[in-house]
């Protein structure tokens, strides 16, 4: 939970940013904050029955994994012991408690309670690790409070932002913190950053542990009287630096005095009296209560300013961020025993992601060489590119992408990727392929051109022979009316019918030139001979419309 109230304070330093923002990050999370994320967001027995909360598990880290997030598990150790009375009143002393913290004198003695490793939430743990092992996400079990430990990390530098829903991982020390996570179309997550707390609120981390002194938390109870915007006031007063040395020396009294208010005046009176009965009944003075509650102020200070973490040069922090291994095999199994999902269905959903970090990982390489001033040319680079070559361009959502191919990558052929991330990784396989695409769209229009010139061609010859149905021939006038053959008169014409065969013989000269050569529309007019050339004729012409249709 954290402390009461502080994320409506904080509201005004929310940023909501775009997935995208994410890209290429290193992010630590904090397990147990996801996976109650899950369970509330379905509340049945079906959510745990049929893994529901697991499966959204899986699909949050496929999409964090396109973005080149790289992720570290972090999950909560014992309970501190300054946490055991809120940790009890929250389970109701369920099944979550141990045996041991059944005994008081034994939790009075105990630094810490260990935790139920046998319980339904703790089985649930185990099951994410497992997953995220398989994905090449490793686990750094905490000690004590696992968003204590991301902060840690964080303020070390060892991870550029946390996921938490716990507000008190800002007095832990973290910078960076990721609340809210939403994927799909216009996927955004929520984000605070601690310089926009300083700068815009005026709060600094001692600030923060001073609101759950007065507010209330997961290490005390709230100071009667206090709401979250008298607190807010009373903490700018005293200002970031001194805030906590004052509010121990002072204690309520100097509450009083800064806030001034008769509604204020008797709640504070009303906690006196409070403390002066039971010191009289315990035979204590106002002095000794006053130190107890002082004693208490230090005991949570020190918790928030001290947690115990792995320190950032422990054996188990290098350890987790190395990087690890995609285990293919052992997703698959996973997947078939908790979804029911065959081999290709598990690699249908995560291949294409994990083709897809390797391409940001490959831009970044080719990023920081840039920068660095090697200009090496793509197909002289060290490192080979994971795409083999862009099938065709896409337009997915109003987004333009490109449909690759992708080498050395077993269990995917071609998937999609954003225009501009292929654009960043290999710029050179775009231009190839926008000229290849240019080179086939000029060979289709001549191709057509040429079709349409052969069907022009055609369609004039057939024009002719469909539209004319005699061809004159003009000569020397003569009268058309004398349709009789004369060998020896030069003045008269000569028909030739071509529907009839050739004349047994012919003239060596001809007196006069053809004066009008007559075709037969009809074939019922033609000779068999005639017909059959025709009719070729009309069949050669269909095949060559075919052809070019």
């Amino acid at each position: 939970m954290g402390v009461k109230n502080l994320w409506d304070i904080l509201e005004s330093c929310k940023k909501t940013l775009p997935l995208h923002h994410l890209q290429n990050k290193r992010l630590c999370v904090d397990l147990s904050c996801w996976l109650i994320q899950f369970q509330n967001a379905n509340k049945s027995s079906v959510c745990i029955k049929d893994k529901l909360y697991l499966r959204s598990l899986f699909h949050r880290l496929r999409a964090l994994i396109a973005l080149n997030c790289s992720l570290i598990f972090v999950t909560d150790g014992a309970i501190p012991s300054i946490k055991l009375s809120t940790y009890r009143r929250r389970l109701g002393a369920g099944p979550e408690s141990t045996r041991e913290e059944a005994n008081p004198q034994t939790s009075q003695t105990v630094a810490s309670l260990r935790r139920n490793a046998s319980s339904e939430f703790s089985c649930m743990i185990k099951e994410a690790k497992a997953l995220g092992l398989a994905l090449g996400i490793p686990c750094l079990d905490g000690i004590e409070e696992a968003e204590a430990q991301c902060a840690l990390l964080n303020a070390e530098s060892l991870c550029d932002g946390c996921f938490s829903s716990d507000s008190d991982i800002f007095l832990f020390g973290a910078r960076t913190v990721y609340r809210d996570v939403v994927l799909g179309d216009g996927g955004h997550v929520s984000c605070y950053e601690m310089v926009d707390i300083e700068s815009k609120l005026g709060l600094g981390r001692n600030s923060l542990i001073t609101l759950a002194l007065l507010l209330g938390g997961d290490y005390s109870q709230r100071v009667h009287g206090f709401g979250p915007d008298k607190a807010l006031q009373v903490v700018k007063s005293m200002g970031d630096d001194n805030v906590l040395q004052q509010i121990i020396s002072e204690g309520l009294t100097g509450l009083k005095k800064r806030t001034g208010t008769k509604k204020m005046d008797k709640h504070i009176n009303r906690d006196k009296n409070k403390e002066n009965d039971q010191s009289q009944m315990r035979g204590i003075n106002m002095n000794s209560q006053n130190q107890g509650l002082a004693d208490q102020f230090c005991q949570v200070i020190k918790a928030y300013l001290k947690p115990k973490c792995h320190s950032a040069d422990s054996e188990a922090v290098l350890r987790v961020c190395s990087e690890w291994p995609f285990q293919r095999t052992q997703i698959q199994h996973i997947c078939e025993q908790y979804f029911g999902w065959n081999p290709e269905k598990t690699d249908e959903y995560i291949i294409p992601k994990i083709a897809e970090r390797d391409l940001r990982r490959f831009a970044n390489l080719r990023l920081v060489s840039s920068e660095l001033g090697a200009r090496i040319p793509f197909h002289k680079l060290p490192v080979t590119c994971p795409v083999s070559t862009i099938v065709k361009q896409r337009k997915l959502q109003g987004q333009v992408c490109f449909e690759v191919s992708w080498q050395n990558m077993d269990g995917i052929q071609a998937s999609i990727v954003p225009a501009d991330l292929l654009e960043s990784a290999c710029p050179e396989m775009i231009s190839e392929f926008m000229a290849r695409k240019d080179e086939e769209k000029k060979c289709r229009n001549r191709r057509l051109n040429t079709r349409k010139s052969n069907k022009a061609s055609i369609n004039e010859v057939e024009a002719q022979l469909q539209s004319n149905t005699s061809i004159s021939i003009d000569s020397v006038p003569s009268s058309s009316s004398n349709f009789h053959h004369s060998a020896t008169d030069t003045k008269t014409s000569e028909i030739i019918d071509l529907c009839s065969p050739s004349p047994p013989h012919r003239l060596s000269k001809v007196a006069e030139p053809v004066d009008v050569i007559e075709i037969y529309d009809s074939e019922a007019e033609m000779s068999t001979e005639h017909q059959r050339k025709a009719r070729n004729l009309r069949l050669f012409l269909d095949d060559i419309r075919n052809e070019l249709h």
